[in-house]
């Protein structure tokens, strides 16, 4: 039997750099009203959810990953919206560029091949920016944001203090082909 403190809760992830997660932050916060925006430091795209996941599994996870060859790219956030079935304000690309979708594609390909469980959902990019919002109503004005895509994590989720932190444990980056 596998207990709790055998397994870690993990995710693959397009990290945004700092000065673009203030960005997002500043915006949430405008925005939230009395929803919870999502903290700064927890902002984040997710590319594959594989959820709790036995320790042991980690060496081959970050070595499935480095096998992932994706080029850099740009991905224009020009998109604002809402999912009411999770009450949650997300943005994301009206358009995916081609590279994102590849990444994700190889990513996906290399935990089928490692026979590494993940949610198997289709992918969709977006940003989760506010939780538990009754709707766009209470948005303000999108401005696009560019975010220049260099790298993606192996994050890991965890509660600490009854908050949910993610922190980025290894970072995979672009091939320069």
């Amino acid at each position: 039997m596998i207990e709790a403190a055998d397994t870690v809760r993990l995710f693959f992830a397009l990290w945004p750099d700092s000065a673009l997660q203030g960005r997002l932050a500043a915006w949430a916060k405008q925005a939230a009203g009395k929803a919870r925006p999502m903290r700064r430091e927890n902002l984040h795209m997710t590319l594959a959810f594989l959820g709790a996941t036995q320790t042991t599994l980690l060496p081959l996870l970050t070595e499935s990953a480095r096998t992932v060859r994706f080029v850099p790219f740009t991905l224009r956030l020009d998109r604002i919206a809402y999912w009411k079935h999770n009450r949650i304000i997300w943005c994301g690309a009206d358009q995916d560029p081609p590279a994102l979708s590849a990444l994700v594609g190889e990513l996906r390909a290399c935990l089928d091949a490692s026979a590494i469980a993940y949610d198997r959902k289709p992918f969709v990019s977006h940003v989760t920016l506010v939780r538990n919002a009754p709707g766009l109503q209470m948005a303000q004005p999108w401005e696009p944001l560019v975010w220049e895509a260099r790298d993606f994590a192996l994050v890991q989720s965890e509660k600490t203090d009854g908050r949910i932190s993610y922190r980025p444990l290894e970072r995979f980056s672009a091939s320069s082909a």
